[in-house]
């Protein structure tokens, strides 16, 4: 297979597979470029000739270092990191999202083509000032880049937690900018599914209210009518129940992890936050949380109304995006809700003292990653010394995509006791903190 190919339009309307799995590489390609191809190729004195249909995908540059210069890391993930960058023709800086591919069907490292190739088309279908911009595309040998649009402001959390102090009528800008973006990805029938407080950006954190920018679409779906979609992923702390149960899912988990994020915001605790994993999921499918006074002693019962129509196990009765937006704590009707949502305030102490703790589990978290990718290192080059260098571990921070919910709750629920939750009459109280 391997050489230079001639190839013309054919008329047919069928097509053939390549024996297996040949790969045809056609220069010059556009998105609109499919179609039915004639190809020959000329070795030495023989000819080969094969028929084969088209159909282009998805077009990624090859990288060019010619054209952007890379600088030090600012985020990382399990499969991919973030690098700011600078593009040499203009000098505009951008965000270089580089994604491992996996190179290998087999392998449980680095992110599938189809899963990349996903977010790229979300990406490409997405302009509003509250989501991030792509920029451009390219791929190398063994990651594909994504240049995005650079958002220095840090996380929304980050801002907070540096504030004296913020009325409800402060913290509903930045909810309301939330919706706002989520409402033109739901417009779009474009699910995020992993909104948390790590995936909410400032633009630019030196103004009074700054801008919101929604990130990272890597587990982003676009919802087709009709047509049922399942899975087991996102980050425990804020997925709704019908993602724990393996349910049909639809724009309505946003709206959760939405009421679960503005609990946080206005307390500082997490309304379904247990000791393990396990008692965070069986408090969110048994819908568990309250109002404690301890830390709910200055909400507006609009806030508390607000996250209660949110927080709502039955898709159906939960807040849609429209209604959210229509909610009087969000846009009051008279000038008693106003006064109301002026006068009440977040409480920021608490918010302060989880927010450092959130942080130290972050890096944490972050640590045990990095120890377990050098325990994967040593392990390649030591293979007769697994047991003695190598110890079990479950932190995983998403769900493969084709991973049952068996094997997600044996290998993201493990925890240091041996007790299992579903033997458990009571649930656990849950912890005043919030974590991913």
């Amino acid at each position: 297979m391997a050489g230079i190919w001639l190839c013309v339009s054919h008329p047919l309307s069928k097509y053939l597979l390549l024996a297996g799995g040949g790969c045809l590489i056609v220069l010059g390609l556009t998105p609109v470029t499919s179609r039915c191809l004639s190809c020959s190729h000329r070795e030495n004195t023989q000819k080969q000739t094969l028929i084969c249909f088209l159909r282009v995908r998805g077009i990624f540059q090859a990288c060019d270092t010619e054209k952007c210069l890379c600088f030090p890391l600012r985020r990382s993930g399990q499969f991919a990191i973030v690098k700011k960058c600078r593009e040499k023709s203009t000098g505009l800086e951008y965000a270089a999202k580089f994604i491992k591919k996996r190179q290998s069907p087999a392998s449980r490292r680095g992110v599938c083509r189809e899963e990349i190739e996903r977010e790229v088309s979300i990406l490409r279908q997405v302009l509003h000032p509250n989501v991030i911009t792509l920029h451009d595309v390219f791929e190398n040998r063994t990651d594909v880049v994504l240049i995005l649009e650079l958002v220095s402001g840090g996380e929304l959390f980050d801002f907070l937690a540096q504030k004296e102090s913020l009325s409800e009528e402060e913290a509903t800008s930045f909810i309301k900018q939330i919706l706002e973006g989520v409402n033109y990805l739901h417009a779009k029938k474009i699910a995020h599914f992993d909104l948390k407080p790590e995936n909410i950006m400032l633009l630019d954190k030196n103004i009074p209210i700054p801008h919101i920018k929604l990130i990272d679409f890597g587990l982003a779906h676009e919802i087709e009518d009709g047509v049922e979609f399942k899975n087991i992923f996102g980050t425990p702390e804020f997925v709704a129940p019908e993602i724990v149960n393996y349910e049909p899912l639809g724009l309505e988990a946003d709206m959760w992890s939405i009421g679960v994020i503005t609990y946080i915001l206005l307390s500082g605790a997490s309304p379904f936050l247990g000791d393990t994993k396990q008692e965070t999921l069986a408090n969110i499918t048994a819908v568990s949380y309250d109002f404690d006074e301890e830390f709910f002693s200055q909400t507006s019962e609009l806030a508390k109304d607000f996250i209660r129509k949110l927080l709502v196990k039955e898709t159906r009765k939960r807040l849609t995006i429209q209604e959210a937006l229509r909610h009087p704590w969000i846009m009051p009707v008279d000038s008693q809700q106003a006064l109301m949502r002026r006068e009440s305030v977040v409480n920021l102490e608490n918010f302060k003292k989880q927010y450092v703790r959130r942080r130290w589990k972050l890096s944490f978290s972050i640590v045990s990653l990095c120890n377990h990718l050098t325990r994967s290192l040593m392990k390649k080059m030591h293979p007769r010394r697994n047991e003695d260098l190598f110890i079990k571990t479950g932190h995983r921070s998403h769900w493969p995509g084709k991973t049952t919910r068996q094997d997600w709750l044996k290998r993201n629920c493990e925890s240091d006791t041996e007790e299992d939750i579903a033997k458990r009459k009571v649930l656990h109280p849950r912890r005043r903190s919030s974590t991913s």
